[in-house]
């Protein structure tokens, strides 16, 4: 990539790359984007992971994500729904910082039409029979002998629904950094409310 890029001082050509690399990630296993830093709970006990990215709206201005309903994190969210979402790419030289409200979905319309787009393989890690993090005696995947592989069916695999559940994030602002030698670039676009642009400085 060039040392700078055309759009990095248009306001509308800063959001439109925003959504079009979240966009991509989405589809885009390779992309940098696609696997953010999701952070939540609160003063006392603050947690991050890594995540991957599900699903954009732009309109909406919602991004979402796929978690297993037995996760820490869930008692997290329940109590303190803010979040902030970290994303870097290396080779855009952008960084992300997104700050979201919450909505956990379980068992509901939005869970099953993503379960519906989740491949039989990708159901795997919601088949545990216990809880991610719960402790174990023992080195373990957490999964029975029979899905220790990949010889279990679709059908098979549909066990794992009861732990899926979809995580949306509606996304209250996005500050925006370009790393460039000639002189970085910083903004906050804020989508509390009424739409707003601001520069900062890097």
């Amino acid at each position: 990539m060039s040392e700078t890029v055309s759009y990095y001082e248009n306001s509308l050509e800063i959001e439109k790359k925003i959504w079009d690399l979240l966009s991509d990630a989405v589809k885009n296993r390779s992309s940098e984007f696609r696997t953010p830093v999701f952070i939540c709970g609160n003063e006392k006990d603050l947690d991050g992971r890594v995540v991957v990215l599900r699903k954009t709206d732009r309109q909406n201005n919602l991004i979402q994500y796929h978690s297993d309903i037995r996760s820490s994190k869930i008692e997290k969210i329940k109590k303190n729904p803010n979040c902030s979402i970290l994303f870097y790419g290396k080779e855009e030289k952008i960084q992300l910082r997104v700050k979201a409200e919450c909505e956990i979905n379980f068992d509901n319309d939005t869970t099953k039409e993503s379960w519906k787009k989740t491949g039989h393989v990708s159901r795997k890690c919601y088949l545990v029979t216990n809880g991610p993090g719960t402790k174990s005696d023992k080195p373990t995947s957490g999964l029975e002998d029979k899905f220790n592989n990949f010889d279990f069916t679709k059908q098979e695999s549909e066990a794992g629904y009861k732990n899926f559940c979809v995580i949306k994030c509606k996304i209250k602002s996005i500050e925006w950094l370009y790393l460039a030698a000639k002189g970085h670039r910083r903004a906050l676009i804020n989508f509390d409310g009424t739409k707003k642009f601001t520069w900062l400085v890097p």
